[in-house]
């Protein structure tokens, strides 16, 4: 396992652990791959996760973004994430309904001193586009969080700071 899916798994179980917001609304999301930039995830539809008329709610895909494009930050070594400060979403097509599997890859398109951003897009089991968010944070003070690492370019190991298991 990479040292970017490491950390980026041990980034998600902060906020699961956290018993806050994330582990209510999606405690079974899977983050499948992770380097640094990059984060692949899928998550199966649960009733909870459902509007009224049967089908993914926007606000799943929209609390989805915030914290997927979150730890595509994490994917590059932050622990600490930082705030958001604009999330949006577009809804393409129906994302799914109760046993189904939604895909999401988060990407940062842009990450500088104070800024993030991040696109996340939402794909079915058949891998059509479903919906697409973006997500800006602001990173400023997050960046000098002694439990941040550094990882070679591929992200397979840390160079700078701690690798824990």
């Amino acid at each position: 396992m990479s040292a970017s899916l490491r950390f980026t798994r041990r980034v998600w179980k902060s906020f699961i652990d956290n018993k806050g917001h994330d582990v209510q609304c999606f405690p079974n999301l899977v983050i499948n791959r992770a380097v640094p930039g990059t984060v692949d995830f899928s998550l199966k539809i649960e009733p909870y996760n459902l509007n009224r008329v049967g089908t993914v709610h926007g606000g799943l895909i929209m609390s989805l973004t915030d914290t997927l494009g979150s730890l595509a930050v994490a994917s590059k070594g932050h622990y600490m994430t930082g705030v958001s400060t604009d999330i949006g979403a577009s809804f393409v097509r129906p994302s799914g309904r109760t046993g189904d599997t939604l895909h999401a890859r988060a990407t940062i398109t842009a990450m500088g001193r104070s800024l993030a951003y991040t696109r996340v897009d939402f794909t079915n089991a058949a891998g059509e586009l479903v919906a697409y968010g973006h997500h800006t944070k602001y990173v400023g003070k997050s960046s000098s969080d002694p439990n941040n690492v550094k990882f070679s370019e591929d992200g397979e190991r840390v160079i700078e700071g701690n690798d824990v298991d």
